[in-house]
Parts: structure tokens; sequence; C-alpha cells
């Protein structure tokens, strides 16, 4: 059994910045009646960082704002105090490393809850948020991954029916990516009813005749961030696009299936529940968004 004190020092000494005070993994401390930790009660942000710059950064603080006025939290920051922030702990983060922040990718984790009060369902006003970030080493996928595509499988989407909201409370998320670790695969795409929804931490694509298609911007789908910039990449390369209502038969009959995440960035599902998608190989309109988004990494940085 690891005791306390181990455990604490097994915490990576990289920085963190909590309620107005910069410190590491292992110093920072919460309340244990922080409504985070009590109800989940609070909603996160996972912004990229490239070359020591943020990627999409204004697109991320709507979407922060959007989830935070659905808690009816009001942002304890601004946005260029958020930008201001994450840019100090990377820079820690490279002097912390010794990793030069230019060659490096990291994900910046930004998370606000309501804030510590004594046990009680009821959204209390007046609490101080917690305000939490950190920053970590970005995983990229390999380029064996790239080249032959994943497998994935698929599930019922037996989540809650605000999925739009980025909380906090992922066990649902957790259940359904444990599908398919327990499954050899690297994703659960998942159907609420016929439907396509999303994967467990992923947006999915479906490719048909060359038109990108996703499920609509509605409760039931959190809106990636690669919403914006998969629409707005297919009509720079003359690609159709459309959201709405996807069934179970058009994701099987599909020429290409795509995830996004800020860490898959664009992938392509080779393999769904054991049968191949399409080719059975990474599509054409794989190729031309991956290399679309590498354009736009270095285009959208602040």
């Amino acid at each position: 059994m690891i005791q306390p004190d181990a455990a604490a020092h097994a915490l990576p000494a990289t920085p963190c910045y909590l309620n107005g005070e910069f410190s590491t993994l292992r110093e920072a401390k919460i309340s244990v009646l922080d409504r985070g930790f009590i109800f989940g009660d609070g909603v996160y942000e996972v912004v990229p960082a490239y070359a020591g710059g943020l990627f999409r950064f204004a697109q991320h603080m709507a979407r922060l704002d959007r989830s935070l006025a659905e808690l009816r939290i009001a942002n304890p920051l601004t946005h260029q105090q958020w930008h201001d922030i994450a840019l100090k702990l990377i820079a820690d983060y490279a002097c912390a490393t010794g990793a030069a922040t230019e060659n490096g990718n990291q994900l910046i984790y930004i998370q606000v809850t309501r804030g510590v009060a004594m046990r009680d369902h009821p959204m209390l006003p007046g609490l101080r948020p917690t305000v939490f970030i950190m920053v970590n080493p970005m995983k990229l996928p390999s380029d064996q991954q790239r080249a032959t595509g994943v497998a994935c499988v698929s599930a019922g989407d037996f989540r809650w029916e605000k999925a739009h909201i980025k909380s906090t409370s992922l066990l649902g998320a957790v259940f359904s990516r444990q599908i398919s670790v327990d499954a050899g695969a690297l994703e659960t795409v998942m159907f609420r009813g016929d439907h396509l929804s999303e994967a467990a931490s992923s947006n999915v694509w479906v490719v048909k005749g060359g038109k990108v298609m996703g499920p609509p911007r509605d409760q039931l789908v959190l809106e990636g961030i690669r919403y914006g910039l998969i629409e707005e990449m297919c009509r720079t390369l003359g690609l159709a696009f459309e959201l709405r209502p996807i069934s179970r038969a058009e994701v099987l009959a599909a020429d290409e299936l795509l995830l996004s995440s800020a860490t898959k960035e664009i992938l392509p599902i080779t393999l769904l529940d054991g049968e191949p998608v399409g080719s059975g190989q990474p599509g054409p309109v794989y190729a031309s968004l991956y290399s679309a988004y590498q354009q736009a990494k270095k285009e959208q940085t602040t």
C-alpha cells in the first residue's frame, strides 16, 4: 500500500495554478468540500499548445463561457487573464522540465468549480469559484496510427442529456471509454437509439461521396472545438459539409469515419466492431483534412 506521503511525492512537481497562486501538482490542495470534488459541479477546457502558442484559444474561451453559463457560474477570470496564466505555465513547464517550448506540444487543462460549501444539492449563490489550471505534455497519435487508421467499437450512449456542457462529471465518459479499452480498441463510437452521437472523448465524422457529415449542434453532443475548424477547412478545400442526424446504417456504410479531438486532431477509423470502414485504409478526405489541420496549427495559435 502506498503511504500518503509517498503518494504525494509520486505526483510530478510540474507547474500549476490554483486560486490565484502558482504552485506545483505536489503542493496544490483543495478543500474536501469543494463542490467539484463532492458533486462534479464544475466545467473544464483542454487547450492544445503548439510551439508555445495556444491553438484556437478564443473558441475555447467561448465554450468555457457557455458551459459556465449553463451552471450559473460567472467566469472568474477575463479571457486575457486565462491566456496570460496559460502562457506563464507553458514557460514554467519548459523551465521545470528542460523541454524547449518551441519544440514541444502541451495541453492546458482549465477547471472551474462552483467552490466550497457544506454538502447540499442546490446551486448555492455567492460562492467563490475554485480555479485550477495545469499543463501536461501532449501525446499525439503515432505515425503508425495515422498510416493504418485505428480500431473502434460501438455502444449505446447511456450518458445524460446535457452532453453539450463540458462538465467535470465524467463518469459516463469513463465507462464509455472503458468499453473500448476492454475490447483493445482506441475509442467507443456511441449511438442514441439509431443515431450517431459522439465517441467517449472525441467527436465522430462520417464521410460519404466526398461529403463530411457530423451530428447537429444540440444538447446531446459536446460541440468540439474542431466542429468549427472542420467546417472552415471543408470550405477551404471545397468539400461539402453538413450537420444533421446520422443513422447507424449511414455510419456502417461510410466511405471514411474520422475522430476529432484536441489530442487526436483528425484521426481515421478503419475498423469498427471488427469490420473494415470503406476500403479499410485511411481515405483521401482524411488526408486532405489532416494536411489542412497542420496548416491551421501554424496560423491559429496565439
